[in-house]
């Protein structure tokens, strides 16, 4: 069974960056394709990004492209999330997601969260003065 855990978020003033991170256990990361998503109080949970197997296809939603970086470490069975020039509208509960794929795989969707078995507890991200 895959288990995921994120860390990395806290509070920063606008303008400011934080790191996400995504770790695994219980089975090989590098297997599947790997999303964030988040969820700001009230609203949707809406996608922002995602990563293929392959590590070749990356997405973004189009409110953090330039800011955002999705990026894997496969020696630590890590995924990561680099936002930078964060803003106020940024603030949400971030959760990363993964499905399973076959080898070489491009597959990447951020915009379908059933698609996804997969799920970390989620960590907070707040961006205020």
């Amino acid at each position: 069974q895959l288990q995921l855990v994120e860390s990395g978020g806290g509070l920063v003033q606008p303008g400011g960056s934080l790191r996400l991170s995504c770790a695994a256990s219980g089975l090989a990361l590098d297997n599947y394709n790997i999303a964030w998503f988040r969820q700001a109080p009230g609203k949707e949970r809406e996608g922002v990004s995602c990563l293929s197997r392959s590590g070749t296809t990356t997405k973004y939603v189009d409110s953090v492209k330039g800011r955002f970086t999705i990026s894997r470490d496969r020696a630590k069975k890590t995924v990561f999330l680099q936002m930078n020039n964060l803003k106020p509208e940024d603030t949400a509960v971030y959760y990363c997601a993964a499905r399973r794929q076959v080898l070489g795989s491009t597959f990447c969707d951020f915009k379908d969260k059933d698609l996804y078995g997969y799920w970390g507890q989620g960590t907070q991200v707040t961006i205020s003065q």
